[in-house]
């Protein structure tokens, strides 16, 4: 089998990075030695396939939670494993010889949902007849808490962090190497980190995490977990901002942008093999490229993007209320591709609130969204609030409600406060009861059920495109196909119920289409509809 040697090529990359740095008496930015290089190892990569064999013919299942970064990073994990010889299996349906759970730790409930995620895990792993050998954690909650997780979990083979991702498929294979600092000289972020070729083989340990702030990798060879017509595409990674509830710049590390290069190649890539759909991720996504010095921009990338064949819709998730440029607000209105789709964590809307917050305040949010929905027609916004933060007045708390009414979000979500330790807001005075935080967020779902009811109906009997995501098969032997709409991100907004068309002359829609439907009724939220072209 013809696989990528993308290993030796990044680690020769990195070598010509440190020549290409003293050559230069650092009188060239480092944005610009790491774009040239990464399009030399793009090309190597793309060019030289070769067949490295294989490390492993084992099994290996993952248990993915958490956020569309933690998405790709888990493609990106088992890509590794399949280059190296292992088979990806659903861990429910056939048994392991490895467990992998890509954990979460933004919330309470996400870290809980994790801890009984690996439990379940080790007790499969110490049933009797068992094939599980190991289970290892990923993710932010193994970032975050390695050494509590492999003193409170002793069934647990391995905690690993981002830095040390690499080393995964060695670690698996039992041939531990010894770590390298991740930083080239001056500081400055070489890419690939982890463990390098040939290392000498150390002493294994359980808890491999070290440094939050990593270096890019390339992303593009991964085992994919959407479907195979639609990607998540990280622009960024980290953030910067210092909201006083998110414990998330501790362990995913400071805001950097991918450079330039490896995204439009990553694009490339994965259009060639099929991708129509592209969501952008990061934690401000928005703010693509203010880090670097080489000019490069969002609105750029999207125009890139939609000059890339193949590619048909691009949408824009984990915007910051900030960053908004003309040129970007232009290009996401005058870009055929780019879906009329923005998606803003916003989190509160009383100015007292976004005080204690450290957030935007509400007149300069309020001026953003108006002018967003004014230049771009169309537009589908979706934002998020917490509810019950520490502080919370009940006259807060109904500025909120009331805006929630007026300004009509056709796509909006609500999280109860969660206390993070670290965290500014954990420590605050006027802690919210718990009773409290739920009314409140209750309150606001039950207004926001209606205003999406009231958006789905406002569709009945309209004509839009719809991306066909997969087919199933009901107890009745009938095949149901599912579908987005532009205003639909997935995994998080509604779906729309696609049936068989009523003109003969209309072929039925297929998983991986965009076909023109027209839309016959609603149920709640979800869309029913049928091709009409």
């Amino acid at each position: 089998r013809c696989l990528y040697s993308k290993n030796t090529v990044f680690s020769s990359y990195t070598q010509q990075k440190h020549v290409l740095l003293k050559a230069a008496n650092r009188t060239e930015s480092v944005e610009t030695v790491n774009d040239n290089l990464e399009t030399q190892a793009v090309q190597a990569i793309q060019n030289n396939l070769i067949d490295f064999g294989k490390v492993s013919s084992g099994k290996v299942s993952m248990v993915n939670l958490g956020c569309a970064k933690n998405t790709v990073d888990g493609e990106v994990l088992l890509g590794d494993l399949v280059r190296s010889g292992y088979s990806v299996v659903d861990g429910e349906e056939e048994e392991s010889d490895t467990i992998i759970i890509n954990t979460c730790g933004f919330v309470e409930e996400a870290k809980n949902e994790s801890i009984a995620a690996i439990l379940d895990a080790v007790q499969r792993k110490q049933a009797a007849g068992s094939a599980v050998k190991k289970v290892v954690i990923t993710g932010c909650l193994g970032q975050r808490y390695p050494q509590e997780l492999a003193d409170e979990l002793p069934g647990v083979d391995l905690v690993l962090g981002f830095e040390n991702y690499g080393s995964l498929v060695s670690e698996l294979a039992g041939e531990t190497q010894a770590p390298i600092s991740p930083f080239a000289e001056g500081g400055e972020l070489a890419p690939g980190g982890g463990f390098p070729l040939g290392a000498p083989a150390v002493a294994p340990t359980r808890v491999q995490v070290g440094s939050a702030t990593v270096p890019f990798r390339e992303e593009w060879g991964r085992y994919r977990l959407t479907p195979q017509h639609t990607a998540y595409l990280r622009v960024a990674e980290g953030c910067d901002h210092q909201c006083t509830f998110c414990a998330i710049p501790g362990f995913r590390g400071k805001f950097r942008s991918k450079p330039w290069a490896s995204l439009l190649s990553e694009v490339e890539y994965l259009a060639k093999e099929g991708v129509r759909e592209f969501n952008l991720i990061a934690e401000d996504t928005n703010q693509y490229g203010m880090d670097r010095k080489d000019g490069k921009s969002l609105a750029e990338l999207l125009r890139a993007m939609a000059a890339v064949e193949g590619v048909e819709w691009i949408r824009i998730l984990y915007a910051y209320p900030s960053y908004f440029t003309e040129d970007l607000i232009d290009a996401i209105a005058d870009t055929p591709q780019v879906c009329k789709y923005i998606d803003i964590p916003l989190q509160h809307i009383s100015n007292m609130t976004l005080l204690r917050m450290n957030r935007p305040p509400k007149k300069h949010t309020v001026d953003l969204l108006t002018k967003l929905r004014d230049r771009i027609p169309g537009l589908t916004l979706r934002t998020t609030f917490i509810s019950g933060f520490p502080g919370e007045t009940e006259e807060e708390h109904r500025e909120l409600v009331d805006f929630v009414k007026e300004f009509r979000f056709p796509r909006l979500g609500v999280f109860m406060y969660s206390e993070e330790d670290g965290t500014p807001a954990a420590e605050m005075d006027n802690q919210v009861e718990y009773e409290t935080r739920e009314a409140r967020r209750d309150e606001l779902v039950s207004i926001q059920q209606d205003i999406a009811e009231s958006f789905a109906q406002r569709q009945v009997g309209t004509e839009v495109d719809v991306i066909i995501d997969r087919m199933e098969e009901d107890e009745d032997g009938q095949i149901m196909l599912y579908g987005r709409t532009k205003s639909d991100a997935p995994d998080v907004d509604p779906v729309v119920f696609v049936g068989q068309p009523q003109d003969p002359n209309v072929a039925p829609a297929e998983v991986g289409q965009i076909r023109r439907c027209k839309i016959s009724d609603r149920y709640l939220f979800d869309l029913e509809a049928y091709p009409v072209a």
